[in-house]
């Protein structure tokens, strides 16, 4: 096929933790496969492309961060689209086909391509393909591997009515499309969910892995009638498999020598800017035989311009754990080259296209730095890099359970195994000791490891120049394809750098009896736009947060009090605070909420102890849930008569969800309306930023 028979289309992605960017990587794979050349650019690349002027169709593949945000690299893109001055018919020449990634734990699912998407058909754009929405709860592939599959017909159908608008023959085209492998048929999306599949469609669909039992020696025994991570059942271990392409190598390392410096951790963001800070202050909140730790830190910002509203969230940059680190450089037998310094680069003749130098790793430091410091080596591992793996492992029965692992045949077992049971690139070479890769695979698959986010727990207003935030240390517990328990990438590593604020002793005391310790940490702001108290603060406003969701209502009291103090002329608004955790004695926060209520800063306090036996005629209420029932009227007159706000911090899945059920039930009562009604009702307010959503899964 000549090469000036390709057809271009535009791919555009807006990623926040590089999914969308990996899935558009993949589309880029395939499409050459198909007679297609993908022009590809970040969503903010806006100098590389333009909208205005596009004749070819345009592929948007668009995740969503925060409450329903469009991710960062996609803010400026949205801004300019919507720009109320544009015309209907500004993009009524383009066609396009978006894919939108979101998490359905969150209330505003895939709100970043929603947004994308419902702004371009306003301004005129048509779809050439139906719109796909992807679910990271229940994985994201059960959407996007049938997506991509009915991209190419959809395609090739396109740019001929492209052709035939233009009034040319639509012959040329057609033969080159058509000499790719073809699809078969459009795939319905709602209807059809398709296992698992990241085979790379460069090859022939006749090029599969077929591989027979007795070439291999994973026969069961009689007692290994359970599938496991190392060990698969029929029909998964006698199917012959298609799997993945394996991916082409396209990164080099050169290890040089042991002098000069690491990168400053600032230049390993590309978002605001970094400031170093010293803690000053931990506090354990909870009693030692309390389910969960939780931990209150106090950062001093005094000597930087970083600033913040109650209600906003900052990041932190942690690094890996320095044991898992070592641990990792000693199985790829790189022990004594963890302070040698490496040079990463783009390998020649490498065959994957657009082939980039990743942007966070630097051009040079040591190799501990980029495993400490850059590199997700907790990530769960995608398929593509399990395919990778297979081709570093020597034992047959290892090689095989790898393939089975990434193949449509074991879908099933990918999401029992890795997927559900969190399991990382360190289980993995544990599980599989033949297993042997290379340093250059490991920063080819790795993604980026991310700051983590924290909600603000203070008011600027009320202690300046300090800043707190109050945290849970996440726990791990070991699993059957995880066998060692672990605390949580950041969590874990605060809490060990506190530890001498939480435990002092004689070896951490100055001369005069207080903490010598000096630990700093790196944070950048991530303002939160919409979870702030109301402008007017004659208006009322609920609070509900059991646990350490109860984090920004202390910045919001504290912030409400010291307004109070400062402008006594001023008309404020009744406030209510809903409080819940399991036990009165072990678990609940913050015991000085009392006196926010005491001095008027606070109108109703409302706490409930779900694990705490009572004996009273009535049982008193379990979780938040029931107390707002308990007070359907109060927050019927808050929300419908005096339009006021209400905020709802932390659990989604346990917590959040069953507060707007509560909600939706509240409304329908009092207004006596059904329920589907009511339910339109809290749409209203949410649309409004008046039902307002902090919440993690």
């Amino acid at each position: 096929m000549c090469c000036d028979l390709k057809r271009r289309f535009l791919l555009l992605y807006a990623t926040q933790k590089g999914q969308a960017k990996a899935i558009a990587e993949e589309i880029r794979q395939q499409a050459g496969a198909h007679g297609l050349e993908a022009d590809m650019h970040c969503i903010s690349e806006m100098d590389k492309y333009n909208l205005e002027t596009e004749k070819d169709p345009v592929v948007i593949v668009i995740s969503t961060t925060g409450t329903g945000d469009p991710p960062d690299a996609a803010r400026k893109f949205v801004k300019k689209i919507q720009d109320t001055t544009l015309p209907p018919d500004h993009f009524a020449h383009l066609q396009y086909g978006l894919l939108g990634l979101g998490d359905s734990e969150y209330t505003f699912f895939c709100n970043g391509g929603k947004t994308v998407d419902r702004r371009l058909q306003e301004l005129g754009a048509q779809h050439f393909y139906d719109t796909g929405l992807a679910d990271d709860c229940v994985g994201l592939e059960l959407v996007v591997d049938p997506w991509i599959d009915g991209l190419w017909l959809a395609l090739k159908e396109a740019f001929l009515l492209q052709k035939e608008k233009e009034g040319m023959s639509s012959d040329a085209v057609s033969s080159s499309l058509s000499a790719a492998p073809h699809v078969g048929h459009e795939l319905n999306l709602s209807s059809e969910v398709q296992n698992l599949k990241l085979e790379d469609e460069r090859v022939r669909s006749s090029d599969v892995l077929t591989q027979k039992l007795v070439d291999i020696h994973l026969v069961a025994s009689t007692r290994d009638t359970e599938p496991s991570l190392v060990h698969s059942v029929p029909p998964v271990s006698q199917s012959a498999l298609s799997i993945p392409a394996l991916p082409p190598e396209y990164i080099e390392v050169q290890f040089q020598d042991t002098h000069g410096e690491n990168p400053h951790l600032s230049s390993l963001i590309s978002e605001g800017t970094a400031f170093e800070v010293p803690v000053t202050k931990a506090v354990q909140l909870t009693r030692e035989d309390a389910i969960k730790t939780a931990l209150l830190l106090e950062l001093d910002i005094a000597d930087t311009v970083f600033d913040y509203q109650p209600g906003d969230a900052f990041c932190v940059i942690c690094p890996n754990n320095v044991n898992e680190v070592e641990e990792l450089l000693h199985i790829l037998g790189l022990s004594e080259k963890g302070e040698y310094f490496v040079c990463v680069k783009v390998k020649e003749g490498t065959k994957k296209k657009g082939a980039a130098h990743p942007q966070h790793i630097p051009e040079r430091s040591t190799l501990k730095f980029i495993l400490t410091w850059c590199l997700e080596i907790r990530a769960i591992p995608k398929k593509a890099f399990l395919r990778a793996l297979v081709e570093c492992t020597s034992d047959v029965g290892e090689k095989r359970r790898l393939q089975e692992l990434c193949s449509r045949q074991g879908a099933s077992d990918y999401t029992r195994f890795i997927r559900d049971s969190s399991v990382c690139l360190l289980d993995l070479l544990h599980a599989f000791p033949s297993c042997k890769p290379s340093l250059n695979l490991l920063i080819e698959h790795l993604p980026k490891l991310q700051a983590r986010s924290y909600s603000v727990s203070s008011s600027n207003l009320y202690q300046p120049g300090k800043l707190c935030f109050v945290f849970n240390i996440v726990e791990f517990p070991a699993c059957p394809a995880r066998p060692v328990s672990r605390k949580g990438v950041c969590t874990g590593w605060l809490a060990e750098l506190v530890a001498p604020l939480l435990h002092p002793n004689k070896n951490t005391l100055d001369t005069k009896g207080g903490s010598s310790s000096t630990e700093k940490i790196s944070i950048f702001a991530r303002p939160n736009n919409n979870f702030h108290l109301p402008a007017d603060p004659s208006v009322p406003f609920v609070m509900v947060g059991p646990g350490t969701g109860i984090s920004p209502f202390i910045g919001f009291l504290q912030h409400r009090q010291k307004l109070r103090e400062e402008h006594a002329d001023w008309e404020f608004g009744e406030t209510w605070l809903v409080f819940g955790c399991r036990h009165q004695d072990r678990d609940y926060l913050f015991k000085q909420l009392r006196c926010f209520l005491e001095n008027g800063t606070l109108t109703h306090l409302k706490v409930c102890f779900s694990r705490d036996s009572s004996t009273a005629e009535v049982a008193p209420p379990k979780y938040v849930q029931d107390v707002i029932r308990l007070y359907a009227k109060e927050i019927a007159r808050v929300l419908l008569k005096e339009r006021g706000y209400f905020y709802v911090c932390g659990d989604k899945k346990h917590m959040a969800d069953g507060v707007s059920d509560a909600v939706v039930d509240i409304l329908s009562m009092e207004m006596e309306a059904d329920k589907l009604e009511a339910m339109k009702i809290l749409a209203m307010l949410r649309e409004a930023k008046r039902y307002l959503q902090d919440v993690w899964s």
